[in-house]
């Protein structure tokens, strides 16, 4: 299948599975944490609107889970079927990791869910907010140890190699190992950030459309309050992670610059547009502006940034998809940020609800975040290659042993199946948006 190879194909299946999945935990975990803020306003302060935005959205949240979990199922299969290698050589590490996940958050969050969706009216109120609660809080242990798993197979720590296996000797190390604190924040503030624009742009959409409610304008504004907070929160988190994996991936980190040597002791530039040419060792139309990488990257005019050729050309992940997959994050990331300092603009203004330039805007950046998530990961995952598990197991070892047509045909399997399934989801789920909550009770 267009002259790939089996680990490639391996590669790219597991790259489809995953960007699929990723995007409905990433909604889920904003939305969760949304609903107990809703719920906790509503006890607080008895607006019914609160509880209207609670019983619409809980739904959206319900499809998403749901979406999540049957994604995620077929996700972790891999690990056995197409990259056994792998599970032989670290399984004792990732193994046990994702055990805890489902023994802590999958079963705190089914054990509440059924509460949380279908027993308002059967419990009592403060019961109901503490499912509601539970679940939210799940989700960011879900998401705790699945970084931590990720992570460790970025800054592998806490082990020691016996008979050609990975044995744990520290799980205090291996779970809190030195990336993963940076890469948990800027998982769950992504996860807040997608959120965020994916209420705002519903609510965007409802009142370009004249649906002028109580409800709509408290969605917007609530959305939009998150992004003003957490869009700018992420740059300094993105910073500290960028620092991070300086220290500990190099490579990955000269890559996403496009940075292909040091001339003298002249300070980094940062190239802003560039085509890397990986046969080349060099840049096509490249746009630097000097010195700025040197500033951003060591804080300091006077240091360089290492460069992609003081490493051999076999230890380079692909230059030119990390170098792009990383910009669009950035850029998007921008642009998310410079939305919430509008909404902050125009709510000083009183135009938040009026001004059908930013509505159209942001509901332009209703994907912004889930992109960038997904562009996030993309700059992880392709900058840790050609490492499985960085400095420990190579990609190509860590594949099963399969036929280039098992793996065509699977992966065309996949891509039909999700785009089918997931596709009848995503349609009942706009069309639930679409709806809105309480469009009737329109504000004047």
């Amino acid at each position: 299948m267009f002259d790939f190879d089996a680990t490639v194909l391996a590669r790219i299946q597991f790259a489809f599975t995953i960007s699929f999945h990723i995007i409905f935990p990433a909604i889920t975990i904003g939305l969760a944490t949304y609903l107990a803020v809703l719920e906790g306003l509503w006890l607080k302060t008895a607006n019914q609107v609160y509880q209207q935005l609670y019983q619409f959205w809980s739904k959206i949240f319900a499809i998403n889970f749901g979406m999540g979990v049957v994604s995620g199922i077929v996700m972790a299969y891999q690990f056995g079927t197409h990259w056994s290698a792998f599970s032989a050589f670290a399984g004792s590490v990732t193994g046990p990791l994702l055990t805890y996940e489902v023994l802590t958050a999958f079963f705190l969050e089914a054990g509440f869910l059924g509460v949380m969706l279908f027993g308002q009216q059967k419990v009592g109120r403060n019961l109901h907010f503490f499912a509601t609660c539970m679940v939210a809080t799940g989700t960011i242990i879900s998401t705790f140890w699945i970084l931590a798993s990720n992570s460790w197979m970025q800054t592998p720590q806490g082990f020691e190699i016996v008979n050609n296996r990975v044995i744990p000797v520290d799980w205090f190390q291996i779970v809190f190992n030195p990336s993963f604190p940076y890469r948990l924040a800027h998982m769950t503030v992504a996860a807040f950030i997608s959120s965020a624009f994916f209420v705002g742009a519903s609510a965007a959409w409802h009142l370009l459309k004249g649906n002028d409610t109580p409800a709509i304008r408290k969605m917007l504004s609530m959305a939009m309050w998150m992004a003003l907070i957490v869009a700018p929160l992420q740059a300094v988190i993105g910073d500290f992670h960028g620092l991070n994996t300086l220290e500990y991936q190099p490579v990955k980190v000269a890559a996403m610059e496009g940075h292909w040597r040091n001339e003298g002791d002249k300070p980094t530039p940062l190239i802003l547009f560039a085509i890397p040419d990986m046969d080349a060792e060099k840049n096509h139309f490249s746009l630097e502006i000097p010195g700025l990488a040197s500033l951003i990257l060591k804080h300091d005019l006077n240091k360089q940034v290492p460069a992609l050729t003081e490493y051999p050309a076999e230890d380079r992940p692909n230059v030119l998809l990390v170098f792009w997959s990383f910009r669009v994050m950035v850029g998007l990331g921008l642009l998310m940020i410079f939305a919430g300092l509008w909404s902050a603009y125009l709510r000083r203004k009183d135009k938040l609800y009026s001004n059908k330039h930013f509505l159209r805007f942001v509901l332009v950046l209703d994907p912004a975040g889930l992109i960038a998530t997904l562009a996030g990961w993309f700059t992880t995952e392709l900058g840790r290659q050609p490492w499985v598990i960085q400095g420990l197991m190579r990609t190509q070892d860590a594949v099963s042993s399969h036929s280039v047509n098992h793996l065509s045909i699977s992966l065309g399997i996949f891509i039909v199946s999700y785009c089918g399934i997931f596709g009848v989801g995503y349609s009942y789920m706009m069309r639930l948006i679409r709806k809105g909550p309480d469009i009737a009770a329109k504000s004047h």
